[in-house]
């Protein structure tokens, strides 16, 4: 096989790697993950940290309205911590941490339940009732236990 026919095999076999239904899927999840992110980051600028600055700028006499960039612990020696983004960044990763659990916790809950139903085997219908003795049957019953005694 020449350098072409390699080629075109190499070409082929990334054609069927790279578009399978789970590649596919893979790449819609990175991109719905990518906005979610910028969801959460937006969540816990604008909705958490102000709150959090607020309590933070409590003793300090800090604009509660300033921000993460604010939060800044400066030592003695004049260096400056500037720990709010840090906060922020920690806040952003507890929530996407359980949002994600949460999904994949129901998600697989949901995987398991639906595997289980498939696994389960229907249950066999249950055996007739047996048919009632006819009169004959009935009568020589009644002669048979007439003749025992």
């Amino acid at each position: 096989m020449g350098i072409k026919g390699k080629a075109t095999s190499l070409l082929e076999e990334f054609k069927a790697f790279a578009f399978k239904g789970n590649i596919v899927d893979m790449a819609i999840g990175v991109i719905i993950g990518g906005a979610f992110g910028k969801i959460v980051t937006s969540f816990v600028n604008d909705i958490v940290m102000p709150g959090v600055t607020a309590i933070i700028a409590m003793g300090g006499g800090k604009d509660a309205g300033a921000g993460l960039k604010e939060l800044v612990y400066t030592t003695d020696a004049g260096v400056a911590i500037p720990y709010g983004n840090f906060i922020g960044g920690i806040v952003d990763f507890l929530i996407v941490a359980i949002v994600v659990f949460l999904v994949m916790k129901k998600f697989l809950g949901f995987m398991q339940n639906m595997r289980k139903a498939e696994e389960a085997p229907a249950e066999p219908p249950a055996p007739p009732a047996p048919p009632e003795p006819s009169a004959e049957e009935k009568l020589l019953t009644e002669i048979r236990d007439l003749l025992k005694k």
